[in-house]
């Protein structure tokens, strides 16, 4: 009797053969483009070219300062004896600030003084020897004229005139030299004492009672103290050499100072240095930057002002409004220079600039080209290959070649269309296109991989949804 057949075996079989048959036409369909696509999607973010107003900000940070700030260091070395004023005192212009111990400077005076007299004196000694030769001379003259003396004995004599006026030139001179001294020895004394040269605020004072101070005609000499107007503030702020050529006097600026946080103060550029300052010259590290001061325009320190303005306030106690900042020289604050501002000028957000080196571009092209053709004619007549030769342009091109030009990237029919364009000036988030977008195109934006290395001229695009934005929550039953 013959063995009956399983018939879930054979149902089995039925069902394997049935998806080989399925892989199979799927794949098939797939190679031959039957069904599907090849072709994949990019999601991107888009945005319209939008009609705006930019900006040009140059950002910097630096240290707040006076506008006005003497240092006051002593011309002459010595002892200070008197010192009546404090750090934060207010001063007028001619208050006295400090006094020298005058005691080697007043003998230095006494001494040239003695001097001057000797000089004098000399002086008139020499003018009585003039007169006195003047006469023998005269009497010698009429002698020899008369034959009475030999011409020895009257070249004598007129040698003995010229040497007493010599002397007596001399000896003039001694006393200008010697007043000279004195007036110096009695600047030297009065140099003892100093006197505030400006009105303002003692804002430093380095040097205490009794202690001894070097004076500027020895060497560099001691800052004692500085003299500042705190009534007028400015920032000064370092900018890098690549900005500051942006950057003009009179520029406004908006200044942020770190101890008056959630505060912006207006402010206008007022200096721009002609040197540069270097840090970390000859080394990789190296910074060029230049100083730039911005005067600060809002109300500020008006209790120096008041001060300033009224003398009979200068005893009392002043309090400025507590809405009223109260700056201090060396705070720290940011400043942004407004340089140039562009109103209905064609604009788009900075990342979707980016630069594609056109030679690399030109040469894949090519590439592409040559190989389409090779395979249309890949077989002749005879079956046999046939290889073509590059084009002369293309074996001439240097590898190293490169073009590089800005562009975006352009949806049109859900296509990256990649244009070449000219940039401006540009703020924190967008940037001016003098040519090739008009308003309203949609440009792509991001994601940034796509739009700096990845995205080329006639992928196929798809405009990112907030449900693609949206994060995967994961679950579990």
């Amino acid at each position: 009797m013959p063995p009956k057949k399983n018939p879930t075996r054979r149902l089995i079989t039925l069902l394997i053969g049935l998806i080989i048959v399925v892989v199979a036409v799927a794949v098939i369909g797939k190679m031959t483009g039957l069904f599907g696509s090849t072709e994949r999607s990019t999601l991107v973010e888009a945005v319209d070219v939008e009609i705006r107003t930019v900006t040009q900000v140059v950002t910097a940070s630096g240290k707040i300062q006076p506008e006005t700030e003497v240092k006051i260091s002593p011309d002459v070395s010595g002892e200070i004896i008197e010192l009546p004023i404090n750090e934060g005192d207010f001063v007028r212009k001619g208050d006295l600030l400090v006094r020298i111990k005058p005691d080697f400077y007043q003998a230095q005076v006494e001494q040239s003084e003695a001097s001057v007299l000797q000089a004098k004196a000399t002086e008139s000694a020499r003018r009585a020897d003039v007169l006195n030769a003047e006469l023998e001379y005269n009497r010698q003259k009429e002698l020899f004229s008369a034959g009475a003396i030999s011409k020895s004995d009257f070249d004598t004599a007129e040698n003995r005139y010229q040497t007493a006026k010599a002397n007596l030139e001399a000896a003039q001179y001694s006393v200008q030299i010697n007043e000279a001294r004195l007036s110096e020895m009695r600047e030297n004394l009065s140099r003892t004492i100093i006197h505030a040269p400006i009105e303002g605020t003692i804002s430093i004072l380095n040097v205490e009672l009794g202690e001894r101070v070097v004076g500027t005609t020895q060497m560099t000499g001691t800052e004692m103290m500085r003299v500042a107007r705190l009534d007028q503030m400015e920032l000064e702020v370092d900018v890098n050499e690549n900005d500051v050529v942006n950057v003009a006097l009179g520029d406004t600026a908006a200044v942020e100072i770190d101890a008056y946080q959630n505060r912006t103060f207006r402010g206008v550029v007022t200096e721009i240095a002609n040197s540069a300052r270097t840090q970390g010259q000859g080394t990789q590290e190296q910074i060029t930057n230049f100083p730039v001061k911005i005067r600060i325009l809002d109300a500020h320190n008006t209790v120096y002002g008041q001060l300033a303005q009224n003398a009979a306030l200068a005893g009392n106690e002043i309090t400025a409004a507590s809405e009223t900042p109260n700056f201090r020289p060396g705070m720290s604050g940011t400043v942004d220079i407004f340089t140039e501002t562009l109103e209905g000028t064609i604009a788009v957000p900075i990342q979707a600039v980016t630069v594609r080196d056109f030679a690399a571009l030109a040469r894949e092209e090519r590439r592409e080209e040559r190989r389409a053709g090779n395979g249309a004619a890949s077989g002749s007549e005879d079956g046999s290959a046939v290889d073509e030769p590059a084009p002369d342009n293309e074996a001439a091109l240097d590898p190293t070649e490169e073009d590089l030009r800005r562009v975006v990237f352009v949806m049109a029919d859900g296509k990256a269309e990649m244009v070449e364009v000219k940039t401006g000036i540009s703020d924190d988030t967008h940037v001016v296109i003098s040519s090739g977008l008009t308003a309203g195109q949609k440009i792509i934006t991001g994601p940034y991989r796509a739009v700096s290395r990845t995205l080329r001229p006639g992928d196929t695009v798809e405009v990112r949804s907030d449900d693609d934005l949206r994060p995967v929550v994961l679950t579990s039953n």
